[in-house]
């Protein structure tokens, strides 16, 4: 017993300081967005500054030059599309690359997996290139539409839907259901596990966003949370406490994404499909 309580305490030691670690950048944010800039620039440390400054705050929501508000929105409207939107896609092409085994749905399968292999920022040119010629620049769908695929979602689902039971499947098929109705109504509802871990990783990702909004948002309404927060670093110095206080506003909806469906994550990623 003696070995086992030893190993016990020391495992939850290293869970505590990988906690701590964890933590350590939300603890940063939230001491900085409560501080002066003086305060922070100090070259002593504090762990929570003498007296907390809640103007700050105050002033970036209400200031309309930032924009804070319209770029929570602008996030939230590109993240919950671009989830719904990636997640209904996977599970359709997930379902086929399960069910129909065939010469094609291995050359396309071996694409998808290669593309997980693509740098990022090979395709942004020739993307960009294209969403501008659609003339689809500052908009929701040069925001949304080519960022929709997603080739680690499309091969998760794939590999839940591997170990679905097709028994399942052929009694809906015996009691007439074709296998659009089959889909929607027997295998998606036992794959909720799966559809939500995919769905939380996809929301947080979108939602984190910078690069792509950063080239896509020209216009200043269209622009999402991550950009605006990037307005106060400037070649004239960074002003930390509002920078602070923006990356503050700007993960709580994430925060509470995760907070809320943190247990689908792992869930999602061992179940085979069938809760």
């Amino acid at each position: 017993m003696k070995p086992r309580r030893s190993g016990q305490v020391a495992a939850y030691v290293a869970a505590s300081l990988l906690a701590a670690l964890f933590l350590l950048p939300f603890y940063i944010i939230v001491r900085n967005a409560f501080s002066t800039q003086q305060a922070i620039v100090s070259p002593r440390w504090r762990w929570w500054p003498d007296a907390v400054d809640g103007s700050t705050l105050a002033s970036v929501l209400g200031n309309p030059n930032l924009g804070i508000v319209p770029a929570l929105v602008n996030s939230a409207v590109v993240s919950v599309a671009q989830t719904a939107l990636t997640v209904v896609i996977s599970l359709m092409a997930g379902y086929a690359l399960a069910r129909w085994r065939t010469r094609a749905s291995k050359v396309v399968l071996g694409l998808t997996v290669f593309t997980l292999m693509v740098p990022a920022m090979v395709t942004f040119i020739p993307t960009f290139v294209m969403v501008s010629s659609l003339g689809w620049i500052s908009s929701y769908r040069g925001l949304v539409v080519p960022v929709i695929f997603s080739a680690f979602a499309t091969f998760m689902f794939r590999q839940g839907f591997l170990d679905f039971p097709r028994e399942l499947e052929e009694a809906a098929a015996i009691d007439g259901a074709n296998t659009w109705t089959t889909f929607w109504r027997i295998v998606v509802p036992n794959a909720m596990g799966t559809v939500a871990a995919v769905g939380t990783i996809t929301f947080i990702g979108a939602w984190n966003a910078f690069l792509w909004p950063l080239l896509i948002a020209q216009d200043p309404q269209m622009r999402t949370i991550q950009v605006v927060l990037s307005q106060f670093m400037t070649s004239q110095g960074t002003r930390y406490p509002e920078m602070f206080t923006g990356a503050l506003i700007g993960i709580v909806p994430a925060l509470l994404v995760f907070v809320f469906l943190q247990r689908w994550l792992v869930q999602g990623v061992e179940q085979s499909g069938l809760k």
